[in-house]
């Protein structure tokens, strides 16, 4: 097989039909697979995916989990159930058009030093707050994993199996894929573009999702944070040497001063809140480790479709 692509989704009922036939007309002339992988929808998709696999079984694959493991896990499961030369995942909502699927398979064919085409977001649709939250981000991200993360990179991306094989051998729990992407470090070609908008339905990505994705991969992918826990640890010790120092002297030479309460209470707050602060963070890398060493499987898949019992 030449293709697979994979398409993770959560509640599309209404976009996976327009999807599929996009994909089947941008298509026709290429051997390919689309690996469906239903991450516990509460709507009809898997419903429909089964229809399209009854309709279409030389084309269709679909997977379905036991309930909703997120994305990170469903991209995992789709990289799993690959077999193909090349592997592209492509979000379901028709945000990433087909259309660019050839292009990224054309450059691959035609460069055969680059194993990675990446889809780059040039952000014309965002507001100005989105953009400048996504540029922190991924400002933050380099200076804190110190690996090298393009602005705006997607998760619409085309790999060779190479690629595939490396990245579904971490088999961590707390899974960041545009963490791991970085981390195989295979050369990458990039390519701006601009997502269309979507097709039906809403975003399942709030900005509450957004900003625990972001945290989740600077824990993930960085010590940084227990580093600076370190460091406001050390410079409030070291304020504390030099203001017991004053004290003590001014102790000698003026005699004993009665402290007042407002002041001692301002420090007390102050250091408590740092404390539960550095222990916050603390917490959590144990959580994550705490999760890790349970070994636990990333997804569970409740029924497969267009696979044989010793494929998966």
């Amino acid at each position: 097989m030449k293709l697979d692509i994979i398409v993770p989704a959560l509640n599309e009922e209404e976009s996976i039909i327009d999807l599929y036939e996009a994909i089947d007309k941008e298509l026709n002339d290429i051997k390919y697979n689309i690996i469906f992988v239903d991450d516990g929808s509460t709507d009809n998709t898997l419903k429909v995916m089964n229809d399209l696999y009854n309709k279409d079984e030389k084309h269709i694959k679909v997977l379905s989990f036991s309930r909703n493991f997120g994305k990170d896990a469903a991209i995992h499961a789709g990289l799993s159930a690959s077999k193909a030369e090349y592997a592209v995942i492509v979000d379901a909502d028709l945000q990433q058009h087909p259309k660019y699927i050839k292009t990224m398979l054309s450059y691959l064919e035609e460069h055969k030093d680059y194993d990675i085409v990446c889809m780059v977001n040039d952000y014309k649709h965002e507001n100005i707050f989105q953009k400048i939250g996504k540029h922190s981000f991924y400002k933050i991200m380099r200076h804190a994993s110190k690996q090298e993360y393009v602005e705006g990179a997607s998760d619409f991306r085309m790999m060779r199996k190479a690629v595939v094989k490396s990245l579904t051998a971490m088999s961590e729990t707390n899974r960041f894929t545009k963490g791991l992407f970085s981390y195989v470090g295979y050369k990458t070609h990039y390519i701006k573009y601009t997502p269309d908008k979507r097709y039906a339905g809403t975003s399942k990505f709030k900005l509450r999702k957004q900003i625990s994705y972001a945290i989740d991969g600077i824990l993930n992918f960085s010590t940084l944070p227990l580093r600076m826990a370190s460091i406001i640890g050390g410079a409030i010790s070291f304020g504390a040497f030099i203001y017991f120092i004053v004290v003590l002297i001014k102790t000698l030479i003026q005699g004993k001063d009665i402290p007042g309460y407002a002041s001692l209470m301002c420090v007390i707050l102050i250091l408590g809140g740092l404390i539960l602060f550095v222990l916050g963070i603390i917490g959590e890398y144990v959580s994550r480790t705490y999760i890790e060493i349970k070994n636990r499987p990333i997804y569970i898949i409740k029924t497969k479709l267009g696979y044989d019992e010793d494929i998966l």
